[in-house]
């Protein structure tokens, strides 16, 4: 049963990634006294996804909703990631207000201005949570005094005359599950942050009932059950059950289906109904060819609704059915029809993707945000037994008045006093150029580059290792500028397997002089294979295959104990990042591999252009 409540507010919770999103709503969920008291409730219950879990940040945005002081809240929590920003931009669609969380010591950051920028320009309120309050180093007065900067400079920007600046502040510990209205005041409780949710700073949205039906499809889903679902905002009039309507597609074609199903939210779960008023968030079923930004209206009134429109993608991939000598052996074989559909169906979930078609019938070409936005496609794709090839992320530049324009960012390092020699030696390589440098806090200074997005294209494992693990990048997409010359994609070469066979532990201890190997003993390669990074510039051919010769002599002292080095871990993103343009990343549901385009080894040469 969902609690009787008199008004409505759709709020959003948004920040920068790791500024504590998720943390906030679970304690906002257990102190509304959404969940049973008896039940047992897991950390970060709304990254409900197995990648979401494992890796700790939230992919897709989800709704919930709970009652407090007679009032529903819809509330969606939201990803903090640059290359998940679609979601962002689609959920906004749905709120009238969002709460946007900034972490005490971090500061606003690229994601928290891009967010905020949505926000402002859809004329939506906000409320500000400065997070994370209880950390050492946290600088409370500086980041609130940031983050006013940060919205005048919006307000301006975006020449919004009536826009208020006295935006209320609130200071919280999501982690210990607090929040106080008052600097420097630690309660026990999220009272502050649930009383201002309903308070009169948000608004309700307008109930226009007794009109045609306008709902802007903002989200798919599916059931098993009902099939297709769809899931929006009714902006004006009412849907009803087994009655008819119209779905106005982005050709402008309309499509006429019976509603076979309403819900709403209520708590994590969902509650059946058999109508719904304008300014609640619905999932329905009743029709399958519905994509997101289609609007659903009444038959005897067409009135189609903006269709959302995110930011255009930066980067794209080619990804390729499997040709390599072991495929079909660890997965089911993807053909290209087959790889197509996946392709099609990742396209309509999420709105930043893009995917076409290429020359080769094998080969198609997936464009996104980034490379973590691709890379989590091709791990569900992994994950669900198929094998495919993807190639190194290229960005996608465009052509004005003869002039060639590629896609440039705004890279913000946070980074510990020590290694920002080495993180300012290595991003001016590739082609970034130094706009600020600050200290924040005590023992770290702050880093921003301009830098072309192919120049961030696998720097983030180097960036890591550089910092030691201790130094935050994250970039802000800047637009289109010229063309900044040509880059490396790494600066050593390949160690490549001139033959198939296993690995043998003394034929790769013979060869460690040679670079790093990423294989280990009993690993099968083939021709062609990548199987390690190479000290030297250009590409190295070895044998790893080789066993050592039996004799019947036998001496004490003649056998040497072969001892390797630890094989980094081979993930999907490293890969990606590590490869240049003339190989394949081979992705099974049990390996990654790397392999050139060119397998046999009198075809291609081992210099690198």
């Amino acid at each position: 049963m969902t609690a009787s409540f008199s008004k409505l507010k759709n709020i959003a919770v948004v920040a920068h990634v790791d500024h504590g999103k998720t943390t906030m709503v679970d304690e906002l969920l257990k102190q509304s006294n959404t969940f049973d008291a008896r039940a047992e409730i897991e950390e970060r219950v709304m990254d409900s996804g197995e990648i979401e879990k494992e890796r700790g940040i939230t992919i897709t945005a989800k709704n919930c909703s709970f009652v407090w002081n007679d009032t529903k809240i819809n509330l969606l929590d939201t990803p903090g990631h640059a290359d998940f920003g679609g979601e962002v931009e689609r959920s906004l669609m749905m709120v009238d207000g969002i709460l946007l969380l900034v972490d005490a010591s971090e500061g606003p950051l690229p994601q928290t201005r891009f967010v905020l920028r949505k926000a402002l320009d859809r004329g939506l309120k906000v409320g500000v949570i400065i997070n994370k309050v209880d950390r050492p180093d946290q600088r409370i007065d500086e980041v609130k005094g940031e983050v006013e900067d940060l919205l005048l400079e919006l307000a301006t920007e975006l020449d919004l005359e009536d826009f208020d600046i006295d935006i209320p502040f609130i200071f919280a510990s999501a982690k210990n599950g607090w929040a106080s209205l008052n600097q420097g005041e630690v309660r026990e409780d999220m009272i502050p942050v649930l009383d201002f949710m309903v308070s009169d700073y948000f608004p309700e949205p307008v109930r226009n009932i007794d009109t045609h039906l306008q709902l802007l499809v903002s989200n798919l889903s599916y059931s098993k059950f009902l099939g297709q679902l769809f899931v929006g905002r009714i902006h004006q009039g009412k849907i009803v059950k087994n009655q008819n309507f119209a779905c106005v597609m982005k050709n402008g074609k309309t499509k006429n289906f019976k509603v076979s199903n309403i819900q709403i939210y209520a708590g994590l779960a969902t509650t059946e109904v058999t109508e719904a008023v304008a300014g609640e968030i619905v999932i329905c079923s009743g029709i399958e060819e519905v994509s997101i930004g289609d609007t659903i209206c009444n038959t005897d009134n067409i009135d189609p609704m903006t269709r959302i429109e995110v930011e255009p993608p930066t980067v794209s991939v080619n990804v390729s059915v499997s040709t390599s000598p072991l495929s079909g052996q660890e997965g089911e074989y993807l053909t290209s029809r087959k790889l197509e559909e996946f392709l099609l169906d990742a396209c309509r979930l999420n709105v930043a993707l893009q995917y076409e078609q290429t020359d080769d019938a094998k080969i198609y070409k997936l464009k996104g945000r980034g490379e973590l936005q691709l890379a989590i496609v091709f791990e569900e794709l992994r994950r669900k037994g198929f094998e495919l090839m993807v190639s190194r992320p290229e960005v996608l530049f465009k052509e004005e008045n003869g002039e060639r324009l590629e896609p440039y960012e705004k890279a913000v390092l946070d980074v510990p006093d020590d290694y920002t020699g080495a993180v300012t030696e290595k991003l001016s390589q590739r082609k970034g150029l130094m706009t600020s440098m600050l200290p924040v806090g005590e023992g770290r200074t702050r880093i921003e580059f301009e830098i072309p997005s192919r120049g961030l294209i696998g720097y983030r494992s180097t960036f890591l290792t550089d910092t030691r693990g201790e130094g935050i990048l994250s970039s802000e997409f800047l637009g289109y500028r010229p063309y900044a010359g040509d880059l490396l994609a790494r600066q050593n070469g390949a160690i490549i397997s001139d033959r198939a066979g296993k690995v043998t532990g003394y034929a790769v201890f013979n060869l460690l002089n040679n670079g790093e190997f990423f294989i280990e003993p009993g690993d099968t390669v083939y021709e062609g294979m990548v199987v390690g990074e190479a000290k030297k510039e250009n590409d190295t051919i070895a044998n790893v295959c080789r066993a050592k010769q039996l004799t019947s002599v036998r001496t004490a002292g003649k056998d040497e104990n072969i001892i390797l080095p630890p094989v980094r871990p081979r993930t999907l993103e490293w890969a990606l990042d590590w490869i240049d343009n003339d190989e394949w990343v081979e992705v099974t549901p049990q390996n990654i591999r790397i392999r050139k385009k060119i397998l046999e080894s009198n075809k291609r040469s081992v210099k690198r252009k």
